[in-house]
């Protein structure tokens, strides 16, 4: 442990490549899933918020997407198409859209999800409590920065 104390630049490249190649092999198995639909890893990643936040507005949408309206509303456009989203206007301010998946969508998102919950589960279930602990602290700082 003591050599993480004093991490050189070759160590941290390392790391970084490991990143990669996690995101990487995490999000092969949904690929083939996306491909077959005709969508991408954008779509994927507004279909995996929609199923988290059920009923979340464009703008917070948008906000944990760190996108543009016009990125975010292409990839809407192409999942209205695939009947895998509904819109509901808001009660008090009609303005507010609340984005909603459907049936298809859920469906959509059990497929993908099942194959990366896989990979995932096993990864995890290989691994000590304390290192599923340290992974998750870790991830939250460099997600937090």
């Amino acid at each position: 442990m003591k050599e993480l104390l004093y991490l050189k630049d070759d160590q941290l490249k390392d790391l970084i490549e490991r990143l990669f190649v996690s995101y990487r092999e995490s999000f092969v198995d949904a690929k083939k899933i996306l491909n077959k639909y005709s969508i991408g890893i954008a779509h994927h990643k507004v279909i995996h918020l929609l199923s988290m936040y059920k009923g979340i507005t464009i703008s917070e949408l948008l906000k944990k997407l760190k996108v543009t309206k016009q990125s975010l509303n292409r990839v809407l456009k192409d999942l209205i198409k695939q009947d895998a989203i509904s819109f509901k206007k808001d009660e008090k301010d009609t303005r507010i859209k609340h984005v909603f998946l459907t049936q298809t969508g859920q469906i959509l998102f059990d497929e993908i999800f099942f194959v990366q919950k896989k990979r995932i589960h096993n990864a995890l279930l290989h691994s000590t409590p304390v290192e599923v602990l340290n992974f998750t602290s870790t991830l939250k700082k460099i997600i937090d920065g």
